[in-house]
């Protein structure tokens, strides 16, 4: 069967309530913006910006915030039929600080984190070249575990996975838990995008990238791809050399939130298109870019497309 599904992104779902003051932590921030957010969710967007067909998978609750969050993701073109509606939890929603680097977040997770199997058919699968999840998402079941069944089904076909380890210790019961999960996933062998901070939190100390990219490594992954913020990107394929680019200049920071998503999207999208892995993070640096002068999301009335390729 063709692949008619560029990617299947598998996660979280919810509202981002962005400070309005810049640089300051939220317990000085005075009042906030709504946005759509959600990792997985920024990534399906910025793929139907793209042009490309993606599918959205998870699960919102049966109340207003919902109905915007399907509004919004139908208006960009994501597929939002295995997107779940909830009357028994609230839609979940975020705090977060609007700073120039990784913002601070309060997290009130309700019903992202229920996402069940048939949400995620074996069909939809034999259409998929990508499957993609976030470290986020796999923190609470029952989404842990329909995401690692799944994506070990989507393996076996030959779907390729995807996963931002995006790391937040608040988020997990213990490290050793999120250790353990992290390393099922990495079995399937994903293309891994992590970040300085998201390591530092995860390892609990500064380590050498050298033993980050060795760690997963180890566990079964051959691409991953590390970002340093204003430093640009390293990236190692197992028996190669490291790849490392510098950030794309720009005048001034609006917001960094999401930068990571626009990042990984633009990477996604020019694998997808069977661009050279030194091509996908040139055009993962500009969507980056494009990203940090623009508060929320990725502007609906740019055409990214002409500007990447």
């Amino acid at each position: 069967m063709l692949n008619t599904i560029d990617i299947i992104s598998v996660g979280e779902v919810l509202i981002d309530f962005i400070g309005h003051q810049q640089g300051v932590q939220i317990n000085h921030t005075r009042d906030y913006h709504r946005y759509l957010g959600g990792s997985p969710a920024n990534v399906a967007m910025n793929m139907a910006r793209l042009g490309l067909k993606p599918v959205l998978v998870s699960t919102v609750g049966d109340d207003g915030l919902g109905e915007y969050i399907f509004q919004r993701l139908s208006e960009v073109g994501v597929i939002t039929d295995y997107i779940k509606k909830i009357s028994d939890k609230p839609t979940s929603v975020i705090f977060v600080s609007r700073t120039d680097g990784t913002p601070d977040f309060i997290p009130f997770r309700k019903a992202d984190r229920c996402i069940y199997e048939d949400q995620i058919t074996t069909e939809i699968l034999k259409k998929t070249k990508i499957f993609h999840t976030t470290c986020f998402a796999l923190s609470r079941e029952p989404a842990q575990s329909t995401i690692l069944k799944k994506a070990e089904e989507a393996f076996e076909m030959g779907c390729k996975l995807s996963i931002d380890i995006n790391y937040a210790k608040k988020l997990w019961k213990n490290q050793e838990d999120a250790l353990n999960v992290i390393k099922a996933y990495c079995k399937f062998n994903p293309l891994v995008k992590i970040s300085e901070d998201d390591m530092l939190r995860f390892f609990e100390k500064k380590l050498p990238h050298e033993e980050i990219f060795q760690f997963f490594h180890d566990n079964g992954v051959e691409t991953v791809c590390l970002t340093l913020g204003s430093s640009g990107v390293k990236l190692s394929q197992q028996g190669h050399e490291i790849i490392q680019l510098p950030a794309k200049r720009i005048e001034k920071v609006m917001d960094a939130t999401g930068a990571g998503d626009a990042f990984w999207s633009g990477f996604l999208f020019a694998y997808i298109k069977e661009k050279p892995i030194e091509e996908c993070l040139d055009i993962a640096l500009k969507l980056a870019a494009l990203k940090l002068q623009n508060v929320g999301r990725l502007p609906d009335n740019i055409d990214v497309l002409s500007e990447l390729l």
